[in-house]
This record gives structure tokens, C-alpha cells and sequence, in this order.
């Protein structure tokens, strides 16, 4: 036997020693059965009781078909369609209990997929009952309020569990609500049967279900937005009072025409009735969700009430309603998924959402939702947003797709440098000079209207899911007129300036400038949001209610200040802050040179910040420069 030294000796010790204690990867569960396209065997019944107001509870029982002995996974939703992330409301739900023939059973959830419960029914169970409460918000700050005593909102997501293993497309499900007595309701389910408060409906695929949630209220109306149509389109409207139920003739025919104007653009529809979801209420939470026979639309009670001062909300159901051609019956490929359980990706929202967001600006003209001057306004106010974004220098449009799972829409410091879901407005703007190239090759023969009718109008009056990818929206471009649009696309997504895509508005026939009086729509648009907008002078945006930054531009006068989101503005050059006043400040520095002071107070901390600033105010607006009539034919109505 050779004999090793004592050196080696203890080297081996300490390698085995090391070897024992140093961490090894442990094994993983088994993941969660992957979605098959298979029938479900049985009908999942649901039954939801909505009449706990005071509490916001709603108290689910569910009964699953299931076969005995053989272990059962059940998902919550957690992939939402619409969110574009894993926002699945887990942390809401409570008092899960699974029971069979009366006899409780236990149930684990897996480790790894936190909205999945693992349960192995008894063996001669033939289905399994489910109980459990969706715990929705109470106060504002613990998250989207959905019941109030006057409104509520039922999301199928929230309050229903499907088997894995399944398309959800296969997994039949009949479903049934209890209301408070008196209440009115909307939805795009079909009823089957009503007894007092207890509304059945038809059986119907889960995905139809999750993608059909009701409003209901007890103040409630319904206004026929097509009349005579052989497929309607409903304005169910739910309010806090019942003052706040009544459009004016007038409104109720801008709605009208709104259905109108985009059966114009499209040529065709994807549904078999249609309709808004609409709260006008300042106590449930204001929401914009699109959905392919309906779209859940939240907007402040005065909507009606004082429709000349809430122009910035008229855009929304035109975009929603928009969604049931683009995101709902044409969807990017990387978006569909058999199940809610499957990760979702947003490589194309720039479509899905960007072009989406422009259509609603576009119909919100086209049907005098908007006047043209309020949607050139609004126009104005997208393209300085993005022409002052310093962020666009290291971040690109494209990877603005990734937003809504890196941010999660949560509140967030320096969002102009950070950027956030831009793929919206930005994508706007590309989708406007995409529109004015197209008219401007064709003398005015085509536009982007025709790329709706080829890319969203087909297949009339089918109901379902057609996916397209990013050459699918290229071919369909290179159909209408002949050019390179890969690159024209790939310019704009993966760019960095500088500046924002202002083209489109340059060849419409304008140009963005900036003057010391704000636009029409740009007051209201701060008077909704209780600001003061000094963005495109200082760097800032002051709260009305509590005189602190809500916004900071990064590399603004303010940002190089050291000011931040949440310092509150005490006094200007020596006297009580007050908006106007730090508005007469401003113009007085275009001549007078010195810095303006603001004595600022941050926690507990006050100091006093010198802005050298000397270009007075600046507010964004459209100025025509010439004769082209692109940008006005684009927002006039269709004959």
C-alpha cells in the first residue's frame, strides 16, 4: 500500500469535509399537467353569492366531476387575459375547503405554482365540492374595489377553479349569481332561467365564462346603441345615483355612433351581441378591460353630468370596444394560451395595445366622442410625452413589452427614464405614420383603414381566436401598398431616437410646438388627475391636493435640483406656493436671470432648490403647416 503525505492527507480530509457541507440542488415537483386538448368529462358547476355589500365578500361553492381516486389539480386563474401578466387575484381568496359525500378533504398547494391545489378524492367520489370566499377590497389602497352598495363587478377569474390538464376551451361550466334583490345587471352571457335575484346562466366553455364577467347594480339602465341590428350592441350602465344613469340625447347618439364608425372600419364583427360594461361612479374603482362580447368600462360619475370637462375618459370605450376585433378575435400568437396557467408573452402588444390605442382616438373623433381639436390636443400631448422621454435613449419600444410582468403597473420613481408600458402611446404614434406613409404612396387612394378591414375584418361573424405573428402584420402592410415595412417597423420598436416617431403628424400636415397656455384637453386632463403640469418647463408635476411632485422628468431643471416624487412645494421665490404663482414666476424668468427659488420640504427635511430655467412655459400643441389633408381625413367620420 502506497503512503501518501500528511500534506495530501489533509487536503482529501477537507475536500471530503467541503464536499459534505456545500449545498446541492434538491428536485423539483412534478409541474402542473399541461393543458391537453381534450373534454373536460362532466360540467363544472358554479354558483356565486354577490349580496355581502358590506363586507365585499363573494362566497363561491363549486361542484367538480371528478373520478375516485385519482388525484385532482385545480387552478385559480392566474394568467389573465387583458392584463398581459400573472395578476391572477390569489392573495384574495380564503376558507378553501374541498368536501365529497360530506367528508372534508385535504388538499395541499403545490410549492412551485402557488395558484394550484392538489387533491386526491375518495374512491368512490363522483364529484367534489368547493368552497371558498373572494375576500375583493374594502379600501383603496388594499387594491381594485369591485363591490360598493350601489355597484358591484363579478369577475369569473376570481371566483371559480378549473381542473388542470385541460384547454379551457373543453371544460364546460354552468354557472349561476345571486344578486342583491332589486338589481339590474349586464353581461354577454345568455341567461337560462331567473328567480328573484338568482340569475342562471347558459352552459357555456370556461374561457367564454372568465371572458364574460357582469356588471350589475341598483341603479341600473340599458340603451340600445343599434337599433333594428341583427346583432346588438348594449350600453349597460350601472351608476352611484340614479341622476347619473342619463346620457343626453345628444351623448347617447355619439355612443350610437360609435358603433357605427367602426362597423365602417372594420367590415365585419366577431360577436353575436355586444355590450358595455359601463360604472359611472366615483366608489368602485374605474377599470378598462376589453372582452370579446363585452368590455368592462369605469369611468367618473360626472361622465354624463359634465361631459364638457371629461374629454380625457371619451377614448375609452372606443379603444375597449376595438379590442373585440384586435386582442380578442385576431391575437398575437404569443398571447394565446390553452390555459391561464400557460405564461403569456407581449412581443406584439404594440399591435394588440398600440394600434388599438390609436383606433380609439381615431372612432372617439370619427363618432364625436372627441371633437377634432380635442383629438388633435390629445395627439400633441402623446407626441411631447415621448419626444421629452429620456428613457427611449437606452430603452426601446420593443422591450416596453416586457412591462407589464417586470413592473407589474405598480407605482414607480423616474418612470420617464425608466419607461413604462409605452408600447400604448408610442405605439400610437407608430401606428400614425404608418396611416399618413399609406396615404401619402397612394395619393390618399388607401390608409390604414384598409389594413383593418384586411387584418381585422375577415371571417365575418366567426366567434373564437385568430393568432398572427409579426410577418402576418407585415404581409398584410406589403397587400395594401407595396413597401419595406419590416424595417419601417423594426425602426421604430427597436430605436432610441433621438426624439419620438413624429413623422406621422409631420406628413398629416402639422407640426408639435409648445406655447405658455396649455389645450382644452389638457386641462381637463389635469383637472381630472389634480395636477398642475409643468413638465416641459421645470421638469415637474404638482399635486392640487397636496402641493407635492407626482412626476419628476429625469434630467429636467427640477431632476438636477435633487427634487424628487413626493417633496412637497412650500414657498416660490420666498412666498406660499400657489400654482399661479409659480406660473408668474416662470414667464418673469424669460427676463429676469436670476434662478428661480422654491423652498421645498422632503419627510422632515426642508430646504431651498435654485432652477435655472429661462425658457418660460411650455404646453404641447398641433399647429397646421400646410395644406395636407391627411391627419384631418383620418379623424373626419366615414361615410
Amino acid at each position: 500500500m502506497r503512503r501518501i503525505s500528511v500534506f495530501a492527507a489533509l487536503s482529501l480530509g477537507l475536500s471530503s469535509l467541503v464536499s459534505a457541507q456545500t449545498p446541492q440542488t434538491s428536485p423539483l415537483p412534478a409541474p402542473t399537467p399541461e393543458a391537453r386538448d381534450i373534454p373536460y368529462p362532466g360540467t363544472l358547476l358554479l354558483s356565486v353569492d354577490a349580496t355581502d355589500l358590506d363586507r365585499h365578500i363573494f362566497r363561491i361553492h363549486e361542484t367538480v366531476p371528478v373520478t375516485g381516486g385519482v388525484p385532482l389539480t385545480l387552478l385559480l386563474p392566474k394568467w389573465l387575459p387583458g392584463n398581459h401578466s400573472p395578476t391572477g387575484p390569489i392573495a384574495d381568496m380564503g376558507g378553501l375547503i374541498f368536501t365529497a359525500d360530506g367528508q372534508r378533504i385535504a388538499w395541499t398547494r403545490d410549492p412551485v405554482d402557488d395558484y394550484a391545489f392538489h387533491v386526491t378524492p375518495p374512491a368512490n367520489a363522483r364529484k367534489l365540492e368547493v368552497d371558498f370566499q373572494y375576500l375583493s377590497a374594502v379600501q383603496q389602497d388594499e387594491g381594485r374595489i369591485a363591490m360598493t352598495p350601489e355597484i358591484l363587478r363579478a369577475q369569473w377569474t376570481a371566483m371559480s377553479l378549473y381542473p388542470a390538464g385541460y384547454y379551457v376551451r373543453g371544460i364546460p361550466v354552468q354557472a349561476e349569481l345571486r344578486l342583491p334583490e332589486g338589481w339590474g345587471f349586464g353581461t354577454a352571457l345568455e341567461v337560462a332561467s331567473q328567480h328573484g335575484s338568482l340569475v342562471s346562466f347558459k352552459t357555456v366553455p370556461y374561457d367564454v365564462l372568465i371572458d364574460s364577467p357582469v356588471l350589475a347594480g341598483r341603479y341600473f339602465k340599458r340603451f340600445d346603441l343599434d337599433p333594428g341590428a341583427a346583432v346588438p350592441v348594449m350600453l349597460d350602465v350601472a351608476a352611484d345615483r340614479p341622476e347619473l344613469l342619463d346620457p343626453t340625447v345628444s351623448q347617447l347618439d355619439q355612443h350610437k355612433a360609435l358603433v357605427q364608425q367602426a362597423n365602417k372600419l372594420y367590415g365585419a364583427h366577431h360577436y353575436d351581441h355586444y355590450d358595455f360594461l359601463l360604472s359611472v361612479s366615483d366608489r368602485i374603482t374605474g377599470i378598462g378591460l376589453e372582452h370579446h362580447r363585452s368590455s368592462e368600462d369605469g369611468v367618473p360619475g360626472a361622465y354624463f353630468l359634465d361631459w364638457d370637462k371629461d374629454a380625457p375618459n371619451r377614448d375609452l370605450l372606443p379603444h375597449e370596444y376595438t379590442h373585440s376585433w384586435n386582442g380578442k378575435y385576431r391575437r398575437p400568437v404569443d398571447l394565446w394560451t390553452p390555459d391561464y396557467d400557460r405564461p403569456m408573452q407581449g412581443s406584439l402588444l404594440w399591435v394588440y395595445e398600440g394600434q388599438t390605442q390609436y383606433w380609439g382616438y381615431v372612432l372617439a373623433a370619427r363618432s364625436g366622442l372627441l371633437t377634432k381639436d380635442l383629438a388633435l390636443d390629445a395627439i400633441a400631448l402623446t407626441a411631447a410625452t415621448y419626444d421629452n422621454m429620456p428613457g427611449r435613449s437606452w430603452k426601446s419600444l420593443e422591450d416596453t413589452t416586457n412591462d407589464p410582468v417586470v413592473s407589474m403597473r405598480r407605482p414607480q420613481p423616474w418612470r420617464s427614464w425608466r419607461r413604462s408600458e409605452d408600447y400604448y402611446s408610442e405605439g400610437e404614434l407608430v401606428w400614425l405614420d404608418a396611416d399618413t406613409l399609406i396615404r401619402e404612396k397612394t395619393n390618399g387612394a388607401k390608409s390604414l383603414d384598409d389594413f383593418a378591414q384586411a387584418f381585422f375584418g375577415v371571417n365575418n361573424g366567426a366567434f373564437g381566436e385568430l393568432t398572427y405573428d409579426f410577418d402576418t402584420v407585415v404581409a398584410t402592410l406589403n397587400g395594401i401598398v407595396p413597401y419595406d415595412w419590416a424595417s419601417f417597423l423594426h425602426t421604430r420598436l427597436d430605436g432610441h431616437g433621438p426624439g419620438a416617431p413624429l413623422d406621422g403628424i409631420k406628413r398629416g400636415g402639422y407640426k408639435l410646438v409648445y406655447t405658455d397656455s396649455p389645450s382644452d384637453y389638457h386641462r381637463q386632463v389635469m383637472s381630472l388627475r389634480k395636477y398642475e403640469d409643468f413638465t416641459y418647463s421645470l421638469g415637474i408635476m404638482v399635486s392640487t391636493k397636496d402641493q407635492t411632485l407626482t412626476g419628476v422628468l429625469w434630467d429636467s431643471p427640477a431632476f438636477k435640483a435633487g427634487l424628487t416624487i413626493g417633496t412637497k412645494l412650500v414657498a416660490v421665490n420666498g412666498i406660499a406656493y400657489d400654482k399661479d404663482r409659480l406660473k408668474e414666476v416662470i414667464r418673469e424668468a424669460k427676463t429676469i436671470k436670476q434662478p428661480i427659488e422654491l423652498l421645498v420640504q422632503n419627510g422632515d427635511h426642508f430646504r431651498i432648490v435654485k432652477l435655472d430655467y429661462h425658457d418660460g412655459l411650455r404646453y404641447p400643441h398641433l399647429v397646421k403647416t400646410d395644406d395636407t389633408p391627411s391627419l384631418d381625413a383620418i379623424l373626419t367620420p366615414k361615410n
